[in-house]
């Protein structure tokens, strides 16, 4: 990929941003915490894409970027103010992303109910990644894995059929 800096990064971020936001709504199940995880993961992104070197796909390395800022927003409650990115490669992706999906809603709050290590899984299954990449990214071996989303699917079905009739 050739290009300027924020060329490159224009287009990962186009390329990534959603499902990004979706994981990041995984772990929160709300949209602004959301909205403010996908902007500080694309912030490091930014600050470190000199440094990524090829050895995995760079929407592996992006996962991980945004899991590790995710965990650590899940054990800071306080928020420190974040430093702006740069205005012209993120606007607000507020609007893009506006859920208006009631069920889509619901499905990522019951998403935020699950253990730190299944949400990541279900999340990125949710977007279609390939399982050889998910567990790449989870750290579990691929037949492993299979059988770890099947269960989180049960636990999932539960927790929503739970949460449906309330």
């Amino acid at each position: 990929m050739m290009g300027t800096k924020e060329e490159r990064f224009k287009t990962i971020f186009q390329a990534n941003s959603r499902k990004i936001f979706h994981l990041c709504y995984g772990y929160t199940g709300d949209h602004d915490s959301a909205n403010d995880l996908m902007q500080e993961t694309f912030l490091k992104v930014w600050q470190n894409l000199d440094k990524f070197r090829n050895q995995a796909m760079i929407s592996t390395w992006i996962y991980r970027i945004a899991v590790n800022t995710c965990l650590s927003y899940l054990r800071v409650e306080k928020r420190q103010p974040k430093e702006e990115l740069t205005e012209n490669i993120i606007e607000n992706q507020a609007e893009e992303f506006s859920e208006k999906n009631e069920q889509v809603a619901l499905l990522y709050k019951c998403i935020s109910q699950l253990e730190e290590n299944e949400r990541i899984i279900i999340t990125l299954v949710l977007d279609e990644i390939p399982y050889a990449e998910i567990a790449e990214v989870s750290g579990i071996s691929e037949g492993n894995l299979r059988v770890k989303i099947h269960r989180i699917k049960q636990k999932l079905t539960e927790i929503y059929n739970r949460n449906e009739r309330l």
